[in-house]
């Protein structure tokens, strides 16, 4: 399995937050200027909004296209801790809801949002995705959750992930793969046993909890040979336009 690591967490949020810096430079110098300044959330050089219709994989399998739920607060990292905080439930139809871009749901009397997002890059940044949006990015749970369309049934496929903290992940609504602790995102650092995906629409859940610092994922699926699955595209509905 491939074994590359995320970028290093310091180096990269030193260049985000000159580049974050660089951005509130230029808001003032539009403001100065009577121009507006853009409505979309702040997500710096890692996350845009996605555009409509489907998308293949990048060219290593990866998924880039989410939709992620503001995130919710929650402790532990240990297996334990992070199963009965999946398993909790948040909001009506937590786990058989398809969301929508902009669709609310109330947790603890805080009203949350769904995202659309598109990565950049072959994993998405959730501590970019939290700040941006002004919410906290330690001690939080993150749910993340995206189709994908086959055309035709795939047999001995599996799910390979990496989170940075713990997560769990699940496949047309079976459980099938979680990893816990408090980790760096490492491609294909979980996997899960042999799956069928079926030909047409497949739901892929996660829930990413983080303790503190950085947080992101990554997921892509591999074939009955181990090697990237690219055959298939990615869609999240209607997605509104900021």
């Amino acid at each position: 399995m491939n074994s590359k690591l995320t970028a290093g967490p310091c180096k990269r949020s030193i260049w985000v937050g000159l580049l974050f810096a660089l951005g509130l430079t230029m808001d003032v110098c539009l403001a100065g200027t009577g121009a507006s300044e853009p409505s979309s959330p702040r997500w710096g050089p890692f996350l845009r909004r996605p555009t409509a219709g489907q998308k293949a994989p990048d060219p290593d399998g990866f998924i880039q296209q989410w939709l992620i739920l503001e995130p919710i607060p929650a402790n532990g990292l240990t297996d334990s801790a992070v199963q009965a905080a999946v398993k909790k439930e948040y909001f009506p139809g937590q786990f058989t809801m398809v969301p929508r871009d902009g669709q609310k749901v109330t947790v603890n009397n805080a009203e949350l949002t769904w995202h659309a997002v598109e990565t950049n890059d072959y994993n998405v940044n959730l501590y970019y995705f939290a700040y941006g949006l002004g919410r906290p990015t330690s001690n939080v749970l993150f749910w993340a959750f995206t189709i994908i369309n086959c055309p035709s049934e795939m047999q001995g496929v599996r799910l390979a992930i990496g989170s940075n903290a713990a997560s769990v992940w699940w496949v047309n609504d079976k459980e099938v793969i979680g990893i816990y602790g408090d980790r760096q995102t490492v491609i294909d650092d979980g996997v899960s046993r042999r799956l069928t995906l079926k030909k047409g629409a497949n739901i892929i859940r996660s829930a990413i909890v983080n303790g503190g610092g950085a947080t992101d994922f990554c997921a892509r699926f591999l074939d009955k040979d181990d090697k990237p699955l690219r055959t298939f595209t990615v869609s999240l509905g209607e997605v509104s336009q900021p």
